[in-house]
């Protein structure tokens, strides 16, 4: 059991079923987090898994169940999981950021989580949330009607099909990150990307493995996607199939007949296709979309088959897609996204604050640090870095939601600012100067007062020539997306186009390269939620921010207790926080 007596854990899963809103089922799982052996593109490897499999094994509950998933760690270093897209309503506890609700559950130790399905339906996912061990830890979380009586609002498809997109690296990931943050340079790029865990057809030593999905003709099929790819915007498209997209990040939207899909890093989407073209082979690709201008992506397209049952002669090669867009092509990728709708019906209606208390314009930005004498792999021997509101942030040493909850200070500061520090033209092309291109380091926190409404404009920009579409995920909340547009925001004209009708519902955005996008919410769950760019190596760089959110006046509008056991932090803060419960204990 490690080094903390089994009582505590009995009391940890004790103190969990004291709060559980069981209004559906309770189910549990065992994830076993080890390495194991996987050969992939001519090489054997050991890497991270969850019950030896990638993906992880997929979780399917019902809309209002519980889960407990007692997680062993049998690794070597701590790891974090995170239940994105969750809501986890007052139960920030189990969210799962390192250092931000809690610390890595360290090697040869277990921790239970307790996930509340509350207002999600639909496709979700879980993964690490600790480092970039999230290459090969995640799967599916399926999230299916309240009850066997509700329908989904269309067409109930005949059968399903999960979909993970991933990133597969031949080196150990974690040594990569190490010595990129070590050296502060580019990270190494991915070997390939992956489907259901396979490189497909068009890398070496992987034709053999390539997943096929069995299909017959005439059914509906429900594809449900997820994108766990580590840096990288994907395209997505089967050949001569149309695709309709109907649910986006656990909430159902209005029918989006495409021929291709763009899927950012964090997002999930619930994607009918119908098995009407003639008996054959057709390839499903996943090809990758980058907008910048450093080229700084694996150039390469996985690849999977679409492939029909019955009796016939397959084709020496499966069916090409020939509307999937190219590596560069930015107007599909906004055409798809600005096209996404909310169902916006009685059965599933919106919530869209029509007013706003509190106004926040984040610039969205590649920086850099500086390095003594000039030591750095990055720019002019600085370190590469990122941030909003050109603040990198900094993980502390005692978790936030620790700190905050027992009161312990020095750990974070509470002034995570609404504006940048300078207005400029943030999609110029010349942004070389050191005025915009350092950026400070820091934990800051933005606080917000329970049930307060917030409207967020997230601007990107082209700081040294870096701009690209970055992917905001916001823990704990489900926000609208209600406006989304190119250049510089404008605050009197581009607040007119906003959609405050149907808006789309997501828990990531896709922040268009030299772009805007502005999301409301209300904030209505109590205490520490995590936001960040959804792209690993941004994240490490320092592009994300904590939201604290006070507790309302009631008991049901305020934090749950905490758990008897949470994993331990540093011993220096751990003794800390010890200190400090002896002192408000005397």
């Amino acid at each position: 059991m490690g080094v903390f007596p089994k009582v505590l854990l009995l009391l940890a899963c004790l103190s969990c079923c004291s709060f559980c809103m069981a209004r559906g089922a309770v189910h549990y799982y065992d994830f076993v987090v080890k390495e194991s052996n996987f050969t992939k593109l001519c090489d054997t490897k050991s890497t991270l898994t969850v019950n030896a499999s990638f993906p992880g094994p997929a979780i399917r509950a019902h809309k209002g169940d519980t889960l407990y998933v007692n997680v062993f760690n049998q690794g070597t270093y701590g790891v974090t999981i995170h239940w994105h897209g969750a809501k986890q309503p007052r139960n920030s506890w189990f969210d799962g950021p390192e250092y931000i609700t809690q610390c890595p559950i360290p090697a040869g130790t277990n921790f239970t989580h307790q996930v509340l399905l509350t207002q999600e339906e639909g496709t979700l996912f879980w993964h690490a949330h600790s480092d970039w061990s999230r290459a090969t830890v995640h799967g599916a979380l399926v999230i299916l009607p309240a009850d066997q009586g509700t329908t989904y609002p269309f067409p109930m498809p005949d059968a399903e099909q999960i979909l993970v997109f991933a990133s597969w690296y031949k080196e150990d990931v974690m040594v990569l990150m190490d010595e990129a943050l070590r050296y502060g340079g580019l990270t190494v790029l991915s070997d390939s990307y992956a489907i259901n865990g396979q490189p497909g057809d068009f890398y070496s030593c992987s034709k053999d493995t390539t997943f096929r999905m069995s299909v017959d003709y005439g059914k509906t099929y429900l594809l449900r996607i997820v994108n766990s790819v580590q840096n990288t915007d994907m395209f997505f498209s089967i050949a001569d199939h149309n695709l309709t997209v109907v649910g986006w990040d656990g909430s159902y939207i209005k029918p989006l007949q495409m021929t291709y899909i763009m899927i950012t890093p964090g997002q999930t989407m619930d994607v009918l296709v119908i098995a009407n073209q003639a008996l054959s082979h057709y390839y499903m690709l996943a090809s990758p979309y980058f907008d910048g201008q450093a080229d700084d992506f694996h150039k390469s397209i996985t690849s999977a088959i679409f492939q029909y049952s019955g009796n016939y002669t397959p084709p020496s090669s499966p069916v090409w897609p020939t509307n999937i867009p190219g590596f560069y092509d930015i107007g599909a990728a906004g055409l798809f996204t600005t096209r996404l709708r909310s169902l916006a019906s009685k059965e599933h209606p919106v919530d869209v604050p029509q007013s706003v208390d509190t106004r926040m314009f984040v610039t969205v930005s590649i920086n850099m640090m500086h390095c003594p004498n000039a030591s750095c792999a990055g720019l002019d021997g600085n370190r590469l870095a990122s941030g909003l509101n050109n603040i990198s942030f900094a993980n502390p040493s005692l978790d936030i939601l620790q700190a905050y909850y027992r009161n312990v200070s020095g750990y974070f500061e509470e002034n995570f600012p609404n504006r940048p520090p300078n207005f400029f033209n943030f999609t110029s092309e010349d942004l070389l100067t050191d005025n915009v291109t350092l950026s400070d380091q820091g934990t800051r926190v933005k606080m917000l007062d329970y049930n307060e409404t917030v409207e967020i404009t997230f601007q990107g920009t082209n700081v040294m020539n870096s701009g690209e579409n970055h992917p905001i995920h916001l823990h704990g909340f489900r926000f609208y997306v209600v406006g989304t547009g190119v250049g510089n925001f404008d605050n009197v004209s581009d607040p007119l186009t906003y959609n405050l009708v149907d808006p789309p519902e997501a828990n990531t955005v896709p922040v268009p390269k030299d772009g805007w996008a502005t999301i409301r919410f209300r904030a209505d769950n109590p205490r520490v939620w995590y936001m960040h760019c959804h792209f690993d190596r941004h994240m490490s760089w320092g592009m994300d921010t904590v939201f604290i959110v006070r507790n309302g006046p009631t008991e049901e509008t305020k934090l749950r207790p905490p758990l008897a056991y949470m994993p331990p932090c540093e011993v220096d803060a751990l003794f800390g926080l010890q200190q400090t419960i002896l002192q408000n204990e005397g």
